[in-house]
C-alpha cells in the first residue's frame, strides 16, 4: 500500500475520532494506530526501495547517455580527421599529379626540341647531298649537252 494513503488513513483517524471531554484530546483505538503504523513501516523501506531504484537507474540511463553522447562525439572527431586525412591526401595526389604533368610536359618540350634538331640536321644533310647529287646531275647533262669536256680528256 501506499504511504501516503496510510498517512491519509491515519490523519483520518485522528480527525474522526472522538473527543475527551473538557479537552483538546481525542480518543483513538491504540490498534487502529498500530495496524496502521506497521502497515507504514512495512511499506516505507518498499518505498525507499523503489526510489533507490528510480535514482539508481536514472543515474545508469545518465550515464549511459554521456557514453553514447563521447561516443558520437569521438565518432564525429574520427570521422573529421579521416576527411581532413582524405583531403590532404586528395590534395597531396592533386600536387603530385601537377608535378608529374609538368614534368611530362617538360619531357615532351625536351624530346620536340631534340627532335626538331635531329630532323633539322638529316635534312641539312639531305640538302647538301641533294645539292650534289643536282650538281653531279647538271656537270652529267652538261656533258651529254656537249658544254663541258669531260676532265680527263682536257688533261690529255
Amino acid at each position: 500500500m501506499d504511504v501516503l494513503v496510510l498517512i491519509d488513513k491515519l490523519d483520518d483517524l485522528v480527525h474522526n475520532a472522538k473527543p475527551v471531554p473538557l479537552t483538546d484530546q481525542v480518543r483513538v483505538d491504540k490498534e487502529e494506530i498500530y495496524d496502521i503504523l506497521d502497515q507504514m513501516r512495512a511499506t516505507i523501506p518498499e518505498e525507499i526501495k523503489q526510489a533507490r531504484w528510480i535514482v539508481k537507474e536514472r543515474q545508469e540511463m545518465l550515464a549511459e547517455a554521456k557514453r553514447e553522447a563521447e561516443r558520437i562525439v569521438k565518432e564525429a572527431r574520427d570521422r573529421q580527421e579521416r576527411m581532413v586525412s582524405e583531403e590532404e591526401i586528395t590534395k597531396q595526389a592533386e600536387r603530385a599529379a601537377d608535378d608529374i604533368i609538368e614534368d611530362a610536359r617538360a619531357r615532351e618540350r625536351e624530346i620536340r626540341l631534340g627532335a626538331e634538331d635531329y630532323a633539322d640536321e638529316i635534312l641539312n644533310t639531305l640538302e647538301v647531298n641533294l645539292s650534289k647529287f643536282i650538281a653531279a646531275v647538271q656537270r652529267g647533262r652538261d656533258r651529254l649537252a656537249g658544254k663541258e669536256e669531260p676532265a680527263e680528256m682536257a688533261r690529255d
